[in-house]
């Protein structure tokens, strides 16, 4: 592709980042050129991201529903599954899953909620009630 051509398609992360795309300039020689977005990448994005919105929601759903403790909720809001939170809390993963049950989950000690709190960057009351603070 030539320099001209690199796609300037702006998407909701051209304000945040650039990509850096190969092209070759008017002497045919290959050269960094940076690029703020591609159609097919944003619309790709787009659908990943409301696929992640859709899992927060139902997240939020078995929680309220009782089926599922605030850890759900947080895991899918920060894009973790059990290895990751099991590596960041130090918790072995069939420890979480019990975390997982609102009866388990409601009996864990405050030093254990407090693992869980640091972990997703909220309070503990934050965590027990899916409290998210944007910054």
């Amino acid at each position: 592709m030539k320099k001209e051509n690199v796609p300037q398609d702006m998407s909701s992360l051209g304000k945040v980042t650039k990509e850096v795309q190969y092209a070759t300039d008017g002497s045919g020689k290959y050269v960094k050129e940076l690029s703020s977005g591609w159609d097919v990448k944003i619309n790709a994005l787009d659908v990943a991201w409301k696929d992640i919105e859709a899992r927060v929601t139902g997240a939020r759903q078995q929680v309220l529903d009782g089926a599922a403790s605030p850890l759900l909720f947080f895991m899918e809001y920060r894009l973790m599954d059990l290895g990751i939170l099991s590596d960041y809390t130090g918790f072995w993963k069939w420890q979480i899953k019990r975390h997982l049950k609102p009866d388990v989950f409601n009996k864990l000690s405050e030093k254990k909620l407090k693992k869980y709190a640091d972990t997703f960057n909220v309070s503990v009351e934050d965590l027990k009630t899916m409290t998210i603070h944007e910054d």
